[in-house]
């Protein structure tokens, strides 16, 4: 079964809004076995809005709709769909008392407008709207089905879940199952990474691969189809414990690991503390680290040692050093490190310094230019970075390769 997701509306391609509802549709569908093979969105226009649900119809087996069914006159997809399988709309009293009593149980007046919800097309089978106005509608028209649902993201997945899910289960009996497995690399590039693992990208069949690269990471997209999630599951261990034995070095987690809670898990299973010093980053390895419940255990504290003041008094960097070497400096970060350590009484302890830009850069130092130091029973680790980006993008990856810094490091005690 070939899916279609038809999202609607001009706000959509103005982007004054983000569209959650495909990739919950896209997730939830794949997870019920349907290949969702094409997105398409297009606005509040009866004209383009026919050509995208002809084609659509002309190729995918089902088209789930978003958004355009609210009482306005711009709420024009149950027209458009009416008038291309030329089936009347027509008042359905039961979405109509719905309605009534949705605006009765908030003690609201109903305006007259929401009445124009419950016009439906003739034989449409009619999905309650339990959170909302807007009564959801399934279309069977010959081989092909057309289900619309409403905009709102609250609405939509409850319906999708109470309605939609068991009517596909009933229609379309099992799909099988789809499931997926990220993989999460760092230290490589795309191009570098698809190199090493290519003899399994050209031969790949069930499982698919797939490499994405991403802000500081490049993740590796696993996909397998089978009759059952033990099958499926079954497939992508096999497949990754093969591509671990070529590029285990690289990865760092799974699906919806992050680098915060993986650390947060190595710290505290090795009863380990750290405190930072933070000056082009401004802090954000450390929100990232907090961002993780349980943090306090072993995040004792950091500074965000934006001038050299702080530098030296607060973390006794000799000011000598700053002018001989420069705030951006090997020998800076490796002294805010143990500074920091020492300071904090922390088992490690980390400082980073650099010039996010777009101004400050020298010949020698340009923008991107980063170190980043860390100190602890294992002494003194410092690397040299050179990013490239704008000014929020490079702090992001300076915070990425902070991270995975202290996970090597703290993996190594």
């Amino acid at each position: 079964m070939i899916v279609e997701i038809v999202t609607t509306g001009t706000e959509l391609l103005l982007g004054q809004i983000i569209n959650t509802n495909t990739p919950f549709l896209s997730q939830r569908l794949n997870e019920l076995g349907f290949d969702v093979l094409y997105h398409s969105t297009v606005g509040d226009n009866k004209i383009r809005m026919t050509e995208v649900m002809s084609h659509a119809l002309h190729r995918s087996d089902i088209i789930i709709t978003s958004g355009g069914l609210g009482p306005t006159q711009g709420d024009i997809t149950k027209e458009v769909t009416s008038k291309l399988l030329n089936r009347p709309l027509a008042l359905d009293e039961a979405s109509v008392q719905n309605i009534k009593d949705f605006f009765a149980k908030r003690n609201l007046t109903m305006p007259e407008s929401n009445v124009r919800q419950a016009m439906l097309p003739a034989d449409a089978i009619i999905l309650k709207n339990e959170c909302g106005t807007a009564p959801g509608v399934i279309l069977e028209h010959d081989t092909k089905t057309i289900i619309h649902l409403p905009g709102p993201p609250q609405e939509l997945e409850w319906m999708f879940e109470h309605a939609v899910v068991p009517y596909l289960q009933k229609r379309f009996d099992s799909q099988g199952v789809i499931a997926s497995r990220i993989l999460h690399t760092y230290g490589i590039g795309e191009s570098a990474l698809e190199e090493k693992i290519n003899d399994f990208i050209v031969s790949q069949s069930n499982p698919t691969i797939a490499l994405l690269a991403k802000p500081g990471e490049v993740i590796i997209r696993l996909t397998a189809k089978s009759s059952t999630s033990t099958e499926a599951e079954s497939l992508l261990t096999e497949l990754e414990q093969k591509l671990r034995q070529r590029i285990a070095d690289y990865i760092w987690g799974l699906d919806n690991d992050t680098l915060e809670a993986n650390i947060g898990k190595i710290l505290t299973e090795k009863q380990l503390t750290i405190a930072l010093t933070e000056s082009c980053t401004g802090g954000l390895i450390t929100s990232r680290i907090t961002d993780i419940s349980g943090s306090s255990d072993y995040l004792i504290g950091s500074i965000v040692c934006y001038t050299n003041r702080i530098k030296t008094d607060f973390v006794d960097v000799p000011l000598q050093i700053i002018t001989d070497y420069g705030a951006v400096s090997h020998q800076t970060a490796s002294l805010l490190a143990a500074g920091i350590r020492r300071k904090f009484n922390a088992t490690v302890g980390m400082g980073i310094t650099g010039i996010a830009g777009p101004t400050g850069g020298t010949p020698t130092k340009p923008v991107g230019t980063v170190f980043i130091a860390i100190d602890g029973p294992l002494g003194i680790q410092c690397q040299h970075y050179t990013f490239s980006g704008q000014r929020t993008d490079i702090k992001y990856r300076v915070s990425q390769a902070a991270l995975h810094m202290l996970r090597q490091y703290t993996l190594s005690l």
